[in-house]
């Protein structure tokens, strides 16, 4: 089924970010998720994005009980297209719901309380660690300066697939 909108939920924007580009590029209708139940009716078929928080994509499950979610994006720190498995065990994403996962960015400006504290922790944790992995390396270096790695190439296996899939 091909979604009829965008719904989204963002913590620092860049999952914003993404659901605009998206939205430019499909040509759909992009809803924070506070506002698309006022926007969209109950069951309305939609491509859902949200932050990643602990392997948990934040708002899906609300969002699966409003609408009819055809595909989930999960925004993170992580590198594209990785954590996949993982992400969609911890957040009973079903196996037929295609999940991608994008990499977003960190603007600590826009953490609060708990957050804040474990993206301390984890930048801690991650530059203490002398056997990193090239992934980790990479996400240090993001944690570290602040990063955004929000680009519409990222876009490009969702835009894929949303032109494949039929009405």
């Amino acid at each position: 089924m091909k979604p009829a909108a965008i719904v989204y939920t963002s913590n620092t924007g860049h999952t914003e970010q993404y659901a605009r580009m998206l939205g430019r590029r499909t040509g759909l209708p992009v809803f924070d998720m506070c506002e698309s139940a006022k926007q969209l009716t109950r069951g309305t078929p939609v491509l859902y994005l949200g932050w990643l928080h602990a392997s948990h994509v934040k708002g899906f499950q609300s969002a699966a009980k409003c609408f009819s979610v055809c595909a989930v994006c999960g925004v993170g720190l992580c590198d594209n297209g990785t954590m996949v498995d993982e992400v969609r065990k911890a957040t009973l994403i079903p196996a037929e719901t295609p999940l991608f996962i994008l990499q977003g960015g960190i603007d600590r400006t826009k953490l609060k309380g708990l957050n804040m504290l474990l993206i301390s922790m984890l930048t801690r944790g991650l530059a203490s660690n002398k056997k990193r992995s090239e992934q980790e390396d990479r996400m240090l270096e993001l944690l570290k300066k602040d990063a955004s790695y929000v680009c519409e190439e990222n876009l490009a296996e969702i835009i894929e697939w949303y032109e494949k899939t039929e009405q």
